[in-house]
């Protein structure tokens, strides 16, 4: 093909890829997504359900930029590591991406997303770098201690699920085998108590109807579970009757709870929370640590691989006993919690104060008297702290999946902690931070990948970051 005049190879290879052509592919390693990444004429394809190594034919479904996105139309090699989806509706419902690919392949494909992250955002020398192999769980499966279910019909049936990708298609979910089975068993019986007495599922269209989810959470540990009904407006019809139903159908119900949500949001919860039987918090144990946990505090999903990742920080943190530990984005104070027998003192922070509370009566309620908890946003209260002559040895991150934003980095490189832990659920976001810290005075020490959620490609990551010396 002749290049235009003014046009640069790039753009003309992008030219060379139409939709609906066909053409051989090979998957060279897994995207962030847990789709087949490969290469047709120097422009990369991404396949979803593709794995590393695997020879296919592949048919161009659309063309965006500098990438297409691609279907398998045969698999002319498959990978070593493909096997049968164990799920009856894996390809129709989309909540978990890598249920065709063997644990140890996930396990591999999770440490190798971390490393493309590091690649694509930082300089930074991974072999000079102690990156440890993914930590993986020994039963990945019914895992989630927390399900929101969308509520909605379909066929003049009540149903609850997820939506299919990138459609408003919901899928009915009657038995996810990645959630715990009780959450399961919840859903089911409070979807047909509702169909049952004509509580009709929220329509956002038409902007009518009440139950909009039904959140449950389960304490592994415990056994106490919670159901949370998220409603389009206050009032639901028959209340009474509805919830002595769900009584009588789960009778070991520790605490049924109404959040209110009248916004057009795709956020789950509202703002008002209304207990309507039992407790307001059902309890959580971890190690030795007991957690009250309020309808809206986040707590992690998956408990057996929560106390790795917490022993994968607290290894990071390396206390000595003599630190003084900042842990941002507190939530309800767990990692907090988990390092405060090895450090001088624990000051943690959150913007939602209800978690703030719990994590104020989780410390006492463990007798820790070394960690305090304040509601508000690290970038403020790190230099109020350091104007009043306390100064962190050791700050704790666990952000969101946007990762540290800009003032708060700006304000660890003023305060310069000597050493951060980075506990990141995202790998993209902790490459761009660590590429920023790196650039002002630290220096990323090790990387230990944990698999918090099996079947998804989803990956989170412990980094140990030291200022250099």
């Amino acid at each position: 093909m002749k290049q235009r005049k003014g046009t640069s190879k790039q753009q003309s290879s992008q030219l060379q890829i139409k939709e609906g052509q066909r053409f051989p592919l090979t998957i060279k390693r897994m995207g962030i997504d847990g789709e087949g990444v490969g290469f047709f004429k120097r422009q990369v394809v991404f396949v979803p359900g593709a794995l590393p190594g695997e020879e296919i034919v592949c048919e161009v479904a659309k063309i965006k930029g500098k990438f297409a996105e691609g279907r398998i139309v045969k698999i002319r090699k498959p990978s070593d590591d493909r096997i049968a989806p164990p799920c009856p509706i894996y390809k129709e419902c989309g909540g978990c991406q890598l249920q065709h690919l063997s644990y140890e392949g996930q396990l591999k494909g999770k440490k190798d997303i971390v490393r493309q992250a590091f690649e694509r955002y930082t300089k930074i020398n991974l072999d000079k770098v102690d990156f440890h192999d993914t930590i993986g769980m020994e039963e990945p499966w019914k895992y989630r201690n927390k399900s929101q279910m969308q509520v909605g019909h379909h066929q003049g049936k009540v149903i609850a699920g997820l939506y299919s990708p990138n459609s408003h298609k919901l899928i009915d979910l009657e038995d996810c085998i990645v959630q715990h089975p009780q959450t399961n068993k919840v859903t089911n019986v409070v979807k047909q108590l509702a169909a049952d007495m004509n509580i009709a599922p929220y329509n956002e269209r038409k902007r009518t109807g009440v139950l909009r989810t039904i959140v449950t959470r389960v304490g592994f540990e415990t056994g106490e579970y919670q159901v949370v009904l998220v409603t389009a407006k206050k009032d639901i019809p028959k209340v009474d009757l509805f919830i002595e139903a769900i009584k009588q159908r789960l009778p070991d119900v520790t605490s049924i709870v109404q959040n209110i949500n009248p916004k057009k949001t795709s956020l789950v919860f509202g703002d008002e929370t209304i207990v309507l039987y039992g407790k307001e918090k059902i309890e959580e144990t971890m190690s030795e640590f007991r957690f009250n946990l309020s309808p809206r505090a986040f707590f992690q999903l998956n408990p057996i691989q929560t106390k790795k990742l917490y022993d994968a920080a607290k290894e990071a943190a390396q206390l000595t006993g003599k630190e003084k530990v900042v842990d941002a984005y507190c939530g309800v104070g767990t990692i907090g919690l988990w390092l405060a027998a090895g450090a001088k003192e624990i000051r943690g922070m959150d913007v939602i104060k209800e978690s703030i509370e719990d994590a104020k009566n989780n410390a006492k309620a463990h007798g820790i008297k070394n960690a305090h908890y304040v509601s508000g946003k690290a970038e403020h209260l790190l230099p109020e702290w350091e104007k009043e002559g306390w100064h962190p040895d050791v700050v704790v991150v666990d952000p969101p999946r946007t990762g540290l934003d800009e003032t708060f980095i700006q304000t660890l490189l003023r305060v310069k902690p000597k050493r951060i832990v980075y506990v990141s659920c995202n790998p993209s976001t902790l490459a761009k931070n660590v590429d920023a810290l790196s650039k002002g005075g630290y220096k990323l020490k090790a990387l230990q990948p944990v698999d918090m959620f099996p079947q998804t490609a989803q990956v989170e990551c412990v980094a140990r970051i030291e200022l250099k010396h």
